[in-house]
Order: C-alpha cells, then structure tokens, then sequence
C-alpha cells in the first residue's frame, strides 16, 4: 500500500502515468505540479501554493470547488443506485428527470436527449446520428462534414476529424468526408475588413465549400459557438444569422457544439442563445456537473428525433455508462445551483466587470493587440504590433512564456498560440477578478521585457 506522506508523486506519475496533449520526454524533465485540493475558485498544490483558476478546471467547474450540495448528491444517488445501463428497455430516474430538464432549458425544439460520458463521444453521436438521419431519409450519399479550421470538438477519431486543430490530423491521419472552412477569427483572418463585413465573409466560405462539394453530398455542418480551445474566437454578430441561413438553404443539418459554452459560460443558458443559432442538433458536456463526474449529452431537435425514432429501427449506438444515474444526479444538483444562485446573469454581468478592469489595465499595453470575450469566457490577443496585428515570429512562444509567468505568479491562464485565454468559475467574485487582473498584468509585463529585450539585440 502506498503511503501517502512518503510518496514521491512527480517521480511516481513519470513512471506510470500518461497525461492527454503532452509532450511526455518534457514533462519528466520537468515534473509535475500536484494538486491536492480546491475550494471556490482557488487550486491548491501539495507544496502548499494556491492557484487562481482562471481556467475552471477545463472551461467545466461553473459552480466552483467544494460544493457539498454535488458531493451529497453523489453519494445519496451511490447509496440508491450506484450504477444500472440504459439499454435493455431499462432506465433510471435521475436520467430521466435530467432530460427532461434539459428539454425544458434546451433552444426551441431541442427536446430528446442522448447521454455519454465526454464532449468527444457527445460529438462523435452527433456526427453519426446526422448520417444515419440521411440514410433514413433516402440520401446516403450526404456523409461530409463541414468544421473550421481552429475548431475543437475532441480527440476521439470522428470529433478530431471534424475539428480543425492540424498537428491532430498529423498525428492520426485525416478521415474521409471531412472537410474545414474559414473560422471567423477577424483578429488573424479579417485584413482590412471591418468585423461586421468579416462575419459575413466567413459564414459564406462555408456556402462556397457547400458548393464545391455538392449539398447532395454534406451531411451537417459542425461549429462551436464561440471556438474556445481554438482562442476564444468569438464571431461578429452577423456570422451566426448567415450560417443559420445557408444551412437551411441547402438542407444542412447545423450542429452546435456547446461543450464549452453550455450552461452559462456566455452569460446565456447556451451560446446558441447568445448567438441566435438553430442548432439540428447540440452537444453539451463539462459545466453540466461542473466537471464533478463526466457527463456528455447530445440533443435532437423534434424534426430530427421523430425520423431517428419513427423511421431509423434499431440505433447500434451507445455507451455502457450512457445516462449514468450518478453523473445525472450530480448534473441535477448543479443546475439546481446554476439557476438558485443565479449564475447564468452572473456570467453576464461579472464578465462586463473582468473586461471593463481588463481594458483598465492592459488596453493601452504595447504588447496586447485585443481584449475580447463574451460572459466569463474571453482572450487576451499578444502581439508584435498593435497597429498591424502583426504577429510573433515564432508563433505560441510568446504565449508559452507568459502562461508560465501566469502559473509561476499563481494563476492558472491558457495560451492558444500567442493569445491568453480564460474562463473563471462563474461564481468568481470582484475581489477575485482584481487580483486575476493584476496576475494577468503582472506576467504580461513580465513577459514584455523578455520580448522587448530579444528585439533590443
């Protein structure tokens, strides 16, 4: 038995453990940071350090750490039922009263529910529900896939295929009937447009792809709200009308990939009801349980869900841990938090006040080309010139330094090439945001005088 005080844990890990995105020969030079425990929205590690989550675990712990009200849930539902399948005409009452909850806050129309476990499987049924919903109809031939480039819908083989991320690709080889358009990232891609222009402009790359593969051909069309592991790249308002439009246009189905911008995040329910979109069909994950156990769910609008279920016969589709009544009692609890604690308006009116001491403290900095987000999900542009948007020779250098100022300073943020990203905890309070927004400066400074003397030479 392992003795918990004596234990070296980075050596331990080195020697058995292997981390998801990681380049492992650099993490045992380096070693580990351990974490031992959370409470709201601090990370505290075995050596005593505390951490601001500026990350909320994965974008996921809405309701923040050390809620006991999702602890007990867990427990009392262990207690009842630990576990039981969906399949074989059975099923449980926390799955359930949880889809029927979903249905109620889902978008209009959105009222059956699929569970899994993770964001990845919630996307990969997402993709062959809307094959098989084809081949019911009568048109097998309508399999492609239309994602983004910097999209990110997961790392199982159908969900990394329809994202956009390349070394992905490189690594487990490019899927046939996918195919990627322009994100509408106007920061990186907008030229001399301006932002509402742009939007337009990206939305209707999609409608070229349509036209060079062939409608006959496109089964759906994939996109993340705001493309959060991308960057944070949040679209002009005019994108999101445009692509609802084309969809429809030529009979596409949309998918809405709400992993991260589900239950909050944008200062909405869904980023869908920031943005005005009218999703076929919706993933969702993470903040469902406050990322306390997994939990995925996929939702069928009704004109979708009445072929899958008058028509399709027998779906050969499913998880063992499928509509888990642990998870779902877990994600009943959070939103029960969610909407008692008012976290939703929270999300909207606490992100005004990050961006707002933000612009405060860094809008005039020589190094920041773009301070931009959406509830408590943003980014923070660097950049080699303010005026042109110019890049960094080395792309993801400058962002890589900067994250590890954030972390050596105590606070968690994520570079996406050269932008630092972040999602709090919605409960963050303004006591939190003003020191999240002095570390940020801090190790934005910090970084800028490594830049500043290197162009010096």
């Amino acid at each position: 038995m392992l003795d918990d005080l004596k234990m070296d844990w980075p050596a331990l890990d080195a020697a058995h453990h292997l981390h998801p995105f990681t380049d492992h020969k650099s993490l045992h030079k380096a070693g580990v940071r351990v974490i031992r425990s959370a409470q709201g929205v601090y990370l505290y590690d075995n050596k005593g350090n505390r951490l601001l989550d500026g990350m909320a675990g994965l974008w996921c712990v809405a309701a923040g750490y050390g809620r006991a009200e999702l602890v007990e849930a867990a427990a009392a539902q262990m207690a009842k039922l630990p576990y039981y399948n969906t399949f074989f005409k059975t099923t449980n009452e926390p799955a359930v009263k949880l889809a029927a909850r979903l249905a109620h806050i889902a978008p209009r129309g959105l009222s059956h529910v699929f569970f899994a476990c993770s964001g990845s499987e919630a996307v990969d049924t997402a993709i062959r529900t809307a094959r098989v919903y084809w081949q019911t109809r009568g048109k097998p031939a309508k399999r492609i896939i239309i994602g983004r480039e910097y999209g990110y819908h997961g790392s199982t083989m159908l969900a990394a295929a329809a994202g956009g991320m390349v070394d992905m690709h490189r690594q487990a080889g490019d899927l046939p009937d996918f195919a990627h358009v322009l994100p509408p990232y106007w920061y990186e891609k907008g030229g001399q447009m301006g932002e509402s222009e742009f939007g337009l402009y990206a939305a209707r790359q999609l409608e070229a792809k349509i036209l060079e593969l062939g409608a006959e051909n496109i089964a759906a069309f994939i996109g993340e709200p705001v493309q959060g592991a991308g960057g944070v790249i949040i679209p002009p308002s005019t994108y999101w009308p445009e692509v609802n439009r084309i969809c429809k246009a030529h009979d596409i189905l949309l998918i809405a990939d709400e992993v991260i911008c589900g239950f909050g995040r944008t200062g909405r329910m869904f980023g869908s009801d920031y943005f005005g979109i009218e999703p076929d069909i919706m993933t969702m994950a993470k903040a469902m349980t406050s990322g306390y156990v997994p939990l995925s769910a996929v939702m069928l609008h009704d004109r979708v869900a009445e072929v899958m279920i008058d028509e399709a016969g027998e779906y050969y589709h499913g998880f063992t841990y499928s509509g888990h009544p642990v998870s779902c009692a877990v994600a009943l609890k959070n939103l029960d938090i969610i909407e008692s604690e008012g976290l939703v308006a929270r999300a909207d009116m606490m992100g005004e006040i990050l961006r707002g001491k933000l612009n405060i403290a860094l809008a005039d900095h020589p190094m920041v080309g773009e301070i931009r987000g959406v509830g408590l999900i943003g980014a923070i542009e660097l950049t080699a010139d303010k005026r042109t948007r110019k890049p960094f020779a080395k792309i993801g250098r400058v962002g890589t330094i900067c994250r590890d100022f954030c972390i050596e300073n105590g606070l968690v943020m994520r570079a996406v090439r050269d932008g630092m990203v972040f999602a709090p905890p919605l409960i963050i309070s303004e006591s939190e945001i003003d020191e999240m927004v002095a570390l940020a400066k801090k190790s934005i400074d910090q970084t800028y005088e490594i830049v500043k003397s290197e162009m010096a030479l």
